[in-house]
């Protein structure tokens, strides 16, 4: 994700905030052993942390000369200050009050505090850099295990690939939500792929249809209850081992892509689920044409009403069966049967035959398939 993207400026944004709440977090802790004031400030000056809260967001003109010094610790004006060097620069300035022997040693102590927070905090971005690159399959395939093993990652533990879409609007709400949501970094971990695309790789339970379910059901409850995120979910294949998260990340896409074309009342959709949809959407949109083409005379589809078309998608859903159709649509079963001869009319299909409402089923998808396709204007690839 690159850093002059609006996708990368919300996200470094997001991750200089996480490192100001690390920053935090160490003063809280470095309150409860010192009666010192000890702080650290960004190198234009600004104290943004501190044992004493009353002096962040306050400006200390000293950082200047502490930075243009060659010295590693200054003192003035009763405080001894410190640069905290991270990598090739300095990217903070750890300050306490005193400028004798203990304050030097206290400051040198809290400094090696947080540069080592720092470097914790380093390896999480790198660490999920590397699974990101591994999803997007830009890691080579003899250099996964090796650097599984540096970031203590197990490369062989089953795994599946969940992809949460939601809108532009709401991905940073919603990465932190799911970051809370499954915290166990060691089998859980969440990625932000852009601004509208979460990925969690997580490791199987005992019982995959159950775990699934019950995965998705808690993302999705918990998106709409605490923001009213609406999201989609999409399921993988499992994962045998680090290097196959690919595949399932894949698998997971195109369970999104495909579900939305054909099931799009429908907010949880797995790879192994997509039946004929998978089928259809494979096929050349010629060969699509054609098909539609024998099955269906010039105008016939379009010339259905939208009753009829409601009472087909209903007798479908009730597997032909012509009593349960009429009761669920509360028609008469004589005005069910002279939709369906309607139908029959119109489209030389007869609804009542397993063969011809088959054909008609597919025929529909295919239809469906086909007008989603020229909307996307991607010559095949149905965006999501």
């Amino acid at each position: 994700m690159r850093a002059n993207s609006p996708c990368g400026e919300i996200f470094d944004e997001r991750d200089k905030v996480k490192r100001m709440e690390e920053l935090k977090k160490c003063m809280r802790e470095a309150k409860k052993i010192l009666d010192l004031t000890v702080g650290v400030m960004d190198t234009s000056g600004m104290v943004v942390a501190c044992t004493d809260p009353a002096w962040e967001g306050i400006e200390d003109s000293s950082a200047r000369a502490v930075l243009l010094s060659d010295e590693l610790f200054s003192s003035t004006a009763g405080k001894t200050y410190m640069k905290i060097v991270i990598g090739d620069s300095t990217q903070y300035i750890a300050f306490i009050s005193g400028v004798d022997a203990v304050a030097r040693t206290y400051l040198e102590l809290v400094t090696q505090w947080i540069k080592a927070a720092m470097r914790e905090r380093n390896t999480d971005v790198e660490r999920e850099t590397f699974i990101k690159n591994v999803l997007l399959e830009n890691e080579l395939p003899g250099d996964i295990p090796l650097k599984a093993r540096e970031y203590k990652i197990p490369f062989a533990t089953r795994r599946i690939v969940f992809i949460v879409r939601v809108s532009k609007n709401d991905g940073v709400e919603c990465l932190e939500i799911l970051q809370n949501l499954f915290p166990d970094t060691k089998t859980q971990m969440v990625v932000a792929m852009d601004e509208e695309t979460i990925v969690l790789v997580m490791d199987l339970g005992e019982n995959l249809n159950n775990y699934l379910t019950e995965v998705s059901k808690t993302i999705l409850d918990n998106l709409n209850a605490e923001s009213m995120i609406r999201a989609h979910v999409g399921i993988g294949m499992p994962a045998q081992t680090l290097r196959d998260i690919a595949k399932s990340y894949r698998e997971a896409t195109l369970a999104l892509r495909v579900g939305s074309i054909f099931e799009s009342d429908q907010f949880i959709m797995r790879y192994d689920k997509l039946g004929l949809g998978r089928l259809i959407y494979q096929l050349p949109p010629t060969l699509c044409n054609m098909f539609l083409n024998e099955v269906f005379p010039k105008g016939a589809y379009e010339s259905l009403d939208s009753d009829t078309l409601v009472t087909i998608q209903s007798f479908f859903e009730n597997n032909l069966n012509g009593s349960e159709t009429s009761r669920k649509l509360f028609v008469h079963r004589n005005t069910l049967v002279y939709r369906l001869d309607k139908v029959q009319k119109i489209t030389g299909l007869d609804l009542r035959s397993f063969d011809d409402a088959v054909l008609f089923k597919l025929a529909a998808m295919v239809r469906t398939y086909l007008e989603k396709q020229e909307k996307s204007g991607q010559g095949g690839n149905i965006n999501w």
